[in-house]
């Protein structure tokens, strides 16, 4: 368990959804609005910090606590380690000892640390209700649908699907029958380019600005090399001739988080900070991208943080939790970080795991009760599998 400091308030101010961004009320946009079982305790409860202490001292090594770097900091110190959701999936993975894998993060990272994970493990979300709303863009009906409007163009066969981590278990499967592979926001041009070898185009799903920013750039292609799928149109949207042209078949479906950031924010903090860097995430729409100094998944953003002069000014574009929570860690090294947006941008569905949900789940298993369990099923989990393992193939 690792000590955190008291964050610091960055230059945000609270949207009339604060509630619901930070977990408080039911998301709308989720497809898994649910409620755990039983009484959760409450938020102002003064005792849940050593509630959550003892019962995982309680549960000693047959619990592993994963904690995603966009968790607040109240879960992220009880986490045994921190990191992007590939990253802990094989946390999990190099922990067969472990009894109970708690993700604290949300659902597709708990069905990606399933698959990797050994039956006898059982992988635990805090609260059912994490979902992603990127992921949940694209279901199997729709992305089954788009399969056959590619077949109709005649492209199909020439089509490699690669498929970002944040999509859902039975995305990973579509993708590992169709001959693809998952990337991640650090490996997708290595990704990109091994689908090419293998076919003529790729079907990316299902975050739209991440491939798109890849394939232009990255590697060189226009935005004339890339159409977007819309799974809410007659045939995407697309006609057969546009399917034809295209290199880039981009899904309609991006983050509700980095999709907040514009041009303009990226002008304004130029403006108050002069002299800053801006870093932002993949992604970012491409304008803001292009607008930024430096682009890189949650990984790289950490690591330029940790090589960045003393002195510097950094506006970072990314969730604000991490934000926050890396504006209090290099503080004493005089790095000056901020936040891009003026308004609050946290994940409204990663943070519906608060401390209150933990403590719950951590004392439930303490007493031998098995709660919120995800499992994937074995042909899901057997196809998941192998588009992953070719991820992980990857030179």
């Amino acid at each position: 368990m690792r000590d955190v400091t008291t964050a610091q308030p960055l230059d945000v101010q609270p949207t009339p959804l604060a509630l619901l961004l930070l977990g408080r009320e039911a998301d709308p946009r989720s497809e898994r609005g649910v409620e755990c079982p039983g009484d959760l305790p409450s938020p102002s409860d003064p005792d849940l910090v050593e509630r959550a202490r003892v019962a995982k001292e309680k549960l000693g090594d047959k619990v592993f606590v994963l904690g995603h770097h966009y968790q607040r900091d109240e879960v992220i110190q009880f986490a045994d380690v921190t990191g992007d959701s590939f990253k802990l999936a094989r946390d999990a993975a190099a922990r067969p000892e472990a009894e109970y894998i708690v993700f604290c993060g949300v659902h597709f990272m708990a069905e990606s640390a399933d698959i990797l994970t050994t039956d006898a493990q059982a992988v635990v979300l805090p609260d059912l209700a994490a979902g992603c709303s990127m992921a949940d863009m694209a279901t199997a009906e729709q992305v089954a649908e788009c399969w056959d409007v590619l077949t109709e163009a005649g492209v199909a066969d020439q089509v490699v699907p690669v498929s970002y981590m944040n999509s859902s278990a039975d995305i990973k499967a579509f993708t590992g029958k169709h001959g693809g592979t998952i990337c991640t926001s650090s490996n997708a041009k290595r990704a990109l380019e091994w689908a090419f070898e293998q076919g003529e185009k790729i079907l990316f799903l299902p975050d739209q600005h991440l491939g798109r920013n890849t394939a232009v750039r990255d590697m060189g292609m226009t935005l004339e090399d890339c159409v977007l799928y819309n799974p809410h149109k007659p045939n995407g949207g697309l006609t057969a001739e546009q399917l034809r042209d295209a290199k880039m078949i981009l899904w309609r479906g991006h983050c509700s988080v980095h999709g907040r950031f514009s041009v303009e924010s990226v002008e304004d903090v130029r403006a108050r900070m002069p002299g800053v860097n801006v870093l932002v995430h993949p992604e970012c729409r491409h304008e803001v991208v292009a607008a930024a100094d430096y682009v890189g998944s949650t990984e790289y953003i950490i690591k330029a943080l940790e090589a960045a002069p003393p002195g510097s000014k950094w506006a970072i574009g990314t969730e604000l939790n991490l934000v926050r929570r890396l504006a209090n860690r290099f503080a004493a090294e005089d790095k000056e970080i901020a936040f891009l947006d003026k308004t609050v941008c946290f994940c409204s569905t990663m943070n519906r795991i608060d401390l209150p949900h933990l403590v719950w789940t951590l004392e439930s298993l303490a007493d031998g009760k098995l709660v919120n369990r995800i499992e994937v099923d074995p042909e899901t989990e057997k196809y998941a599998k192998l588009a992953l393992e070719r991820m992980l193939a990857l030179p």
